[in-house]
């Protein structure tokens, strides 16, 4: 039987050697058992894709407050597969203030955050911000579609770079040109990001039209270089620009904004104008029929076709007329009317 060895002792007996392949000058004897030759290019391992550092450690918190509806949930969800340098977070309780999100960051190791609010269950507000110094803006999200509800043909590679593209807007007005940065230092994928890729095959567009920011974002085709909408969707109105991250003083206000209690209620009343609109017509019509009607004066022309009747004379009849009898029985009548008959038969023999 084999001797059982001690755990930690000195293994009894030759170790055996591992073999190596013989270099090109060592000569192989003849009783030793012959090896595959091994060539020596499977020996050397390929370098990596990216000899580079990673500096640039931007990470983005996304995450939203409770209350948020599907949608909304599947766009937060789009963001963060499209963008590797982000992180997920709970929902964060409406009673909450703000500035709490500050220290969620600093816990999570995030410089940057998108925070999506929702309110009445039916109005959407998104916060980028650059925690915890600042600035950070608050926009009303408008028209969104998700990856799944458009169903569009183009798709790009899990992890990729992507290009940002913006309107020449961005570089006129101060408040474009300072969320252009904002933009580009929370979208813009790290260089060398451990979960990003080194391909740029999808381009993110911020276009201004309308008074409001409008995101999509694009595959590039390799073959004609044209661009296949791949999705998500939305629009940002501005309401705010702060100074601080989630609060301080207002840098921006937008004057063409109107909030969405506005808007309802403008449509409410414009609805209610048309309605009362309608009741005043239909009362000024039955007043129009109770009125006094205008009596207008005979037409002497009216009795031009007009032609008198016959006169007829006037005939006096001086004896009784005979009262007939009421017989409801057919019988007995004719049975009456052959008695007078006979009467007068006789009368007249």
């Amino acid at each position: 039987m084999a001797a059982k060895r001690k755990h930690g002792a000195p293994a009894v007996g030759k170790a055996k050697r591992a073999r190596r392949a013989p270099s090109a000058g060592e000569a192989v004897p003849e009783g030793a058992p012959q090896e595959h030759s091994i060539p020596p290019q499977e020996y050397s391992i390929p370098p990596p894709v990216s000899q580079g550092k990673w500096k640039n450690k931007e990470r983005v918190l996304i995450f939203s407050s409770r209350g948020i509806n599907f949608r909304t949930r599947h766009l937060m969800q789009d963001l963060r597969t499209l963008m590797p340098h982000s992180k997920a977070d709970t929902k964060m309780d409406r009673k909450d203030q703000l500035f709490v999100i500050n220290e969620v960051c600093e816990m999570k190791n995030c410089n940057k955050c998108i925070f999506f609010e929702a309110k009445k269950k039916q109005d959407l507000y998104m916060w980028f911000s650059n925690t915890p110094q600042g600035p950070s803006a608050k926009f009303l999200v408008q028209n969104v579609h998700t990856l799944a509800e458009l169903k569009m043909t183009g798709n790009c590679l899990r992890g990729s770079r992507p290009l940002l593209s913006f309107d020449p807007m961005f570089d006129r007005e101060p408040h474009y040109a300072l969320l252009k940065e904002l933009f580009i230092q929370i979208f813009s994928t790290p260089q060398y990001h451990p979960k990003s890729q080194p391909f740029v095959d999808h381009v993110f567009t911020f276009t201004i039209t309308d008074e409001r920011i409008w995101f999509r974002n694009y595959q590039i085709i390799e073959e004609d270089a044209s661009l296949v909408e791949i999705g998500p969707r939305f629009v940002l109105n501005l309401i705010k620009i702060f100074q601080g991250s989630f609060g301080g003083p207002t840098l921006y206000e937008n004057p063409h904004y109107q909030s969405p209690n506005m808007h309802r209620r403008l449509v409410k009343l414009s609805v209610a104008a048309k309605f009362r609109e309608k009741q005043q017509v239909k009362e000024v019509q039955k007043i129009k029929k109770k009125g006094t009607k205008v009596l207008v004066e005979e037409d002497p022309t009216e009795v031009v076709f007009e032609t008198p009747a016959e006169e007829k004379p006037v005939e006096v009849q001086l004896v009784k007329p005979e009262s007939k009898p009421i017989v409801k029985d057919k019988k007995k009548l004719r049975k009456i009317q052959r008695k007078k008959q006979k009467k007068l038969f006789r009368t007249e023999g």
